[in-house]
């Protein structure tokens, strides 16, 4: 017990980025989901990272065979050949991507002097096309944290992982199967948060304890956490690939991202449109309550 502690000490203070992304994705899905969905979400999308990438390792799906080098086993944890924050990471990542979408997708209430607030639905939510989208967004992030991870005894990281001799490799050194397994493992994820929140939502004990009611009143810029996590994990990667000198895969990433960036801003400046007296009620009829201080504020300027 005392050897599995000290690994643990030793994978937080090997990789203390890690823990402060994953400690912004604990703080900001239960203020905007609620804490049994960010605590379940946390399990269950960590065993799916995990699944996909030791099915990888034995049988090159889905991301194409890679392997590990386990330099650090002896000072962070590792679960059956596959490094714990590596696994963990793709919590956050697709919390951050899914998050994203919403914003994208639902009605942006703005009342000036008194922020913003996303007018999500129960049926938005659900929406395949929110999972889509997440999915594109989560593999995006990969495009960049992938090649800079491969170089990574150029910078903290370490060399933690390789690609065995042959194969097709078509983007600096990464195989192109490896980012259409992170776009699936990206869909499913989104799928399995969605299910949670379903799942959660049906329950006797939510319906009676609202979990935005518990983690978010007062605070309707909730929303932005996750979006601001995703942004800051970007310029993250970013930053340290133009650091290390790898120019080519710094700006070809800001290329890839600049599109998808330009359509998240004309979608969100879209649904700020679409925040109108049907939207907010649409909204209060899943989450009756969670408008209060800002509604007040309009009633009370309108008066």
């Amino acid at each position: 017990m005392a050897h599995f502690f000290g690994l643990l000490v030793g994978t937080a203070l090997l990789r203390p980025y890690v823990v402060a992304f994953f400690a912004v994705y604990l703080v900001g899905c239960s203020l905007q989901f609620g804490l049994k969905r960010t605590l379940l979400f946390a399990i269950a999308g960590y065993f799916i990272a995990w699944g996909s990438e030791f099915s990888s390792i034995h049988n090159g799906f889905p991301y194409g065979l890679y392997y590990y080098i386990e330099s650090t086993a002896g000072r962070e944890l590792w679960v059956k050949g596959v490094p714990l924050m590596d696994s963990a990471s793709y919590v956050f990542l697709a919390y951050a991507s899914y998050s994203t979408a919403l914003l994208a997708l639902c009605p942006l209430l703005r009342r000036r002097g008194h922020g913003f607030a996303l007018l999500d639905t129960r049926r938005v939510r659900a929406l395949p096309s929110a999972r889509a989208l997440a999915a594109l967004l989560f593999v995006t992030l990969d495009i960049i944290i992938d090649p800079l991870a491969l170089r990574g005894d150029r910078w903290f990281l370490g060399k933690i992982y390789g690609y065995p001799g042959g194969g097709i490799k078509t983007y600096f050194g990464v195989p192109i199967s490896n980012f259409i397994g992170w776009a699936v493992v990206g869909y499913l994820m989104a799928w399995a948060f969605q299910a949670l929140d379903i799942f959660l939502h049906r329950g006797p004990i939510l319906r009676r304890t609202p979990t935005w009611d518990v983690y978010g009143r007062g605070l309707p810029w909730r929303f932005l956490i996750g979006p601001a996590l995703y942004l800051s994990v970007l310029l993250f990667n970013l930053s340290i690939t133009f650091y290390i000198g790898e120019y080519n895969i710094g700006w070809a990433g800001v290329f890839i991202t600049l599109p998808i960036a330009w359509l998240l801003f004309l979608l969100v400046k879209f649904q700020m449109k679409n925040a109108d007296d049907e939207a907010v009620r649409a909204h209060l009829l899943d989450f009756p309550g969670s408008l209060t201080g800002i509604l007040a504020a309009r009633n009370q300027a309108a008066h």
